[in-house]
């Protein structure tokens, strides 16, 4: 059965965005980017809700510019190979390489999914992260802790229910301060 994970850079105080949208702070540098690219070659399907699906639309012609660095032009190569499911209630179509609106419920298309067979599937998006992990879905959750502290915006994790236990099986330290924490769902 494939797994899904919850992959995203956070401020220091819990933040994915800052004051107004604001994810400047969170740009990678060359190290870390070759790192996400290495993740992305290992997701087979990403989920995104309707606003970051709108903002990595951004990759679908990415590699074009003629300064692109040599981490972004494969980035945005991997983008358009992988499979998207995007959730969405307000759009009717979507556009870019190999990208489907879902037509399910986020836990029926995700059950489908993970009995695909298949590499991991990825979700993206704070607002669809906070579906799947209220009815506890996500199988791994891949932090990088960014040194910054952005002091309000929009948060990593929605209010729970009940505590959800994990398990500490990677980390990572980047040359940028960066902190890379993987988890794993303890059952």
């Amino acid at each position: 059965m494939r797994k899904l994970v919850y992959s995203l850079g956070v401020s220091l105080d819990g933040y994915i965005a800052g004051p107004g949208g604001d994810i400047g702070w969170s740009a990678p540098g060359e190290e870390l980017h070759r790192f996400h690219n290495e993740q992305a070659r290992a997701t087979g399907v990403q989920l995104y809700g309707r606003r970051l699906y709108e903002t990595m639309l951004f990759w679908e012609t990415a590699d074009a510019a003629p300064d692109a660095s040599p981490e972004v032009v494969e980035f945005a190569r991997i983008w358009r190979d992988t499979p998207k499911l995007v959730f969405s209630t307000t759009l009717t179509s979507v556009e870019g390489s190999n990208t489907e609106l879902a037509q399910g419920a986020p836990a029926a298309e995700l059950a489908r999914l993970k009995d695909e067979p298949g590499m991991q599937i990825a979700v993206g998006g704070a607002g669809l992260a906070a579906t799947f992990i209220g009815l506890d879905l996500v199988d791994e959750y891949g932090l990088f802790l960014y040194p910054a502290l952005v002091g309000g915006g929009t948060r990593l994790f929605p209010p729970l229910g009940a505590q959800l236990d994990l398990r500490l099986v990677e980390t990572r330290t980047f040359d940028s301060g960066v902190v890379y924490l993987r988890y794993e769902r303890a059952r």
